[in-house]
């Protein structure tokens, strides 16, 4: 077994040769969350083909492969953060893995390889599963657990776009129906609340709580290890394959939480912002789920910055379907949590999710660190030095939360990161004068070296695992005048412009990162975009090939851009002014290292044109077109700068 393309060396990526590296990469995709080739939620559905769908040809059809990397590579990008479903792998029943689906996922990393491209895999979810508003765990397992996924609609227990969404409708968005980026209130809804406490911490909660004569978590955790081992099972001979991500995004359901006091603001006992949407209580979710009519208030945005208010009370559930299968009992209420009687519901115990044997649960502590813990040892049982890409959920580092203290070795802090605002209003002004883009560049780069504070602290290296602009922004305007014949950059300058900022904010912080996203089958379309609930954040599109030499890619500008990929020693500085064509880095060269520093300078770049001047310690330079790589050999350690003027 050869060893891995790149590994941790404190705080920082490292290749084989000790070189340190930077992970620029891209999430390959946002419609790999979606079975192949017509389960978008761009049409209607039930579920009901569940254990006999497919995900084969999730991110692309096998013919296509070569077309998509070779662009992906094209753009400078060396990291793939590429997305598979736990449904994906397991959707036909328990241990029944689609191994078909399981070799066009290891072919893609094969082929990878000649890319030159690195690869972690992602576990990808988002809101527990596609039956519950998102994408990620099998359909089986709401049987097994006892719940009727069928009801879910009707109980108001989750918001779901194929049961809310009006395709009859000529209207692309509805509002009224189902909000523009409204999926994430699935976190705080009945079906959620159940699954992410089970699966966490059901051993805590509800002891009692068996599946095939074993405790609810356990049943849920060793089948998702076991989906993960299948897949790693075979790529563990791949040295570009690197590692996997614990689990995108995770809910953690009710814990933590007091049974009845509503949060309307974070507080001192929970400082996470609290967002639009219904304000569920554990209390509220638990009688939903039982068939129960709840009132619950709905949070809008104030006129202050980041505040909410209630607005309107809501009744949920008003036909008082239960969720639970007929004859299940609630093991919440069994384990003694709340009462249900004679139609009037009580909370037994407003501290059942907040304490645990007379002491305040920590969730990171007392759940995520076991969990940690047990995705290391289920990957490194197969292969021992693949790295860990932790997550935990990025609406609670913005309160103040952290990984747990004991994290496993050879752990990257993975978390994730958006301009918050930009992404739920869909707007941008691109006509934000200089001082203004120094402004939003400092308040990204501030945000951005908090997240890389927190793995500072850890002694863990830092990849955003997921950053980007929405493309269907102003209402689709790109779209519209894409469709009227306008073409250039000039389409796509809001959205290049925000990339820009992004990206030069993590460039001074010299922090690794893979985009969301680039979805094969995302169209100019506000009902489908990248396939999955109205989202549109990919980077190419078929629809932007309609001229022969159209690579498809959408605000290039603003991503395909010079860095340092590959620093012989340690890269201390970098930066690029794309209006000034002027690329500079700094690196803390080690001679003892035999292999050269690698700068990607993307095509129309002329190294003829141009000038490249090195400076400090003695070193030469060649420019290989073909990989659109700068190499700069240093023969002594110290000091080298690189100045390149021409790089457009």
């Amino acid at each position: 077994m050869s060893k891995l393309w790149v590994g941790i060396e404190g705080t920082r990526f490292v290749d084989r040769h000790g070189r340190q590296a930077i992970l620029r990469g891209v999430n390959l995709g946002g419609d790999s969350k979606l079975p192949y080739p017509d389960g978008g939620t761009d049409r209607p559905g039930d579920f009901a083909d569940h254990a006999t769908l497919s995900f084969v040809g999730r991110p692309f059809p096998a013919d296509e492969t070569d077309e998509h990397l070779g662009r992906i590579a094209g753009w400078g990008f060396n990291t793939l953060r590429l997305l598979v479903t736990w449904e994906a792998v397991e959707h036909a029943g328990p241990g029944q893995y689609d191994l078909a689906f399981i070799d066009s996922i290891a072919a893609i990393c094969e082929r990878a390889v000649d890319f030159g491209m690195l690869v972690f895999i992602d576990f990808h979810q988002d809101v527990w599963s596609r039956m519950s508003g998102g994408s990620g765990a099998p359909c089986w397992l709401f049987d097994k657990l006892g719940l009727d996924y069928r009801r879910f609609g009707e109980a108001d227990a989750a918001h779901v776009m194929q049961y809310r969404y009006d395709y009859a409708d000529p209207r692309r968005r509805q509002e009224d129906r189902y909000p523009t980026m409204s999926w994430p209130v699935n976190y705080r809804m009945p079906v959620n609340g159940i699954m992410w406490t089970a699966f966490f911490a059901g051993r805590a909660y509800t002891p009692d709580w068996l599946v095939d004569g074993c405790n609810v978590q356990d049943f849920l955790q060793s089948h998702y290890f076991g989906a993960v081992r299948a897949v790693a099972e075979r790529v563990r001979e791949l040295p570009n394959v690197i590692g996997f991500d614990t689990l995108n995004e995770p809910g953690m359901g009710w814990i933590g939480q007091p049974m009845t006091t509503r949060r309307t603001a974070p507080n001192a006992d929970d400082r996470t912002p609290v967002h639009h949407g219904p304000a569920w209580t554990p209390l509220d979710g638990l009688m939903a789920a039982r068939g129960v009519s709840v009132s619950v208030p709905y949070m809008r945005k104030t006129e202050q910055p980041g505040t909410v208010a209630p607005a309107q009370e809501l009744v949920f559930n008003r036909n008082r379907v239960p969720i639970w299968r007929d004859g299940v009992v609630d093991p919440f209420e069994q384990a003694g949590a709340w009462r249900l009687e004679d139609g009037a519901a009580t909370a037994v115990d407003e501290d059942f999710f907040r304490l645990r044997n007379g002491r305040r649960v920590d969730v990171e502590r007392d759940f995520l660190q076991p969990f940690f813990a047990k995705m290391a040892a289920s990957i490194r049982t197969v292969r021992e030095d693949w790295l860990l890409f932790a997550e935990i959920n990025p609406h609670v580092i913005v309160g103040g939360r952290s990984f747990p203290a004991d994290m496993p070795a050879n752990s990257v802090n993975a978390s994730h990161w958006y301009d918050v605002a930009l992404l739920l209003s869909k707007q941008f002004d691109s006509g934000l004068d200089a001082a203004g883009k120094a402004r939003l560049k400092n308040r990204y780069g501030l945000e951005l070296a908090y997240i890389k504070n927190i793995g500072e602290r850890m002694k863990m290296p830092t990849l955003i695992g997921e950053f980007g602009t929405p493309y269907d922004l102003e209402d689709g305007d790109s779209f519209t005048r894409w469709s009227r014949g306008e073409r250039g950059d000039a389409v796509w300058r809001a959205q290049a412009d925000a990339l820009e900022l992004m990206y030069e904010a993590m460039d001074l912080l010299q922090l690794s990162s893979t985009q969301w996203n680039y979805s094969a089958g995302n169209r100019n379309d506000l009902r489908v975009g990248d396939g999955w609930n109205q989202e549109d954040l990919s980077i190419f599109s078929r629809d932007q090939q309609t001229e022969a030499g159209s690579d498809g890619g959408r605000g290039v500008s603003g991503f395909c851009r010079p860095y340092v990929r590959y620093a012989q020693g340690v890269l201390r500085a970098m930066q690029y002014v794309r209006a000034e064509a002027h690329f500079t880095a700094s690196i803390e060269v080690d001679a003892g290292i035999d292999a050269p520093s690698e700068i990607f300078l993307p095509k129309p770049f002329d190294a003829g044109r141009a000038r490249i001047a090195v400076t400090g310690v003695a070193a030469s330079w060649e420019y290989r077109r073909e990989r659109q790589c700068l190499l700069v050999t240093a023969q002594a350690s110290g000091r080298l700068q690189i100045t390149i003027d021409g790089v457009s």
